[in-house]
């Protein structure tokens, strides 16, 4: 009978497995730190919203038009609002591209205007401090 009294039953044992191994996965999660997160605390500033829209500007739209006649194609500091800054980038087509930065977040709104054809489209929305380090050309 002494025995039976000190075997533990099948689900007593695995509690012993899982409750360690799901304490160490929760602790080695929890200790991640996310690159992205730490590098938002730092507030936008007006040189770093030009660069990254710049940048920006160089890895999404074809600039090699520009190679004979770079006046065509340009980014311009805009206004410096109250929580936002404005970078206009402008296109070979004639088209504006209006990035509306947040001075806190980065995060920025990409306008498209045509004004040819008064055409206005919010066309999305970016983080802008994953575009601060220069693409690899």
């Amino acid at each position: 009978m002494k025995e039976n009294q000190y075997r533990l039953s099948l689900p007593s044992r695995m509690k012993y497995i899982v409750l360690p191994t799901l304490f160490t996965f929760l602790l080695l999660c929890s200790c991640h730190k996310d690159k992205t997160d730490s590098v938002q605390h730092v507030s936008m500033t007006s040189e770093m919203a030009y660069e990254g829209v710049n940048n920006y500007c160089h890895s999404e739209y074809d600039w090699s038009i520009a190679k004979e006649n770079p006046d065509i194609m340009s980014v311009a500091m805009g206004d410096d609002m109250e929580s936002e800054y404005k970078v206009i980038f402008r296109s070979y087509t004639g088209a504006l591209v209006y990035f509306y930065v947040d001075k806190a977040s980065g995060k920025t709104r990409i306008v498209e205007h045509v004004p040819t054809l008064n055409i206005e489209n919010e066309v999305g929305t970016i983080n802008l401090f994953d575009y601060l380090e220069k693409p690899a050309e």
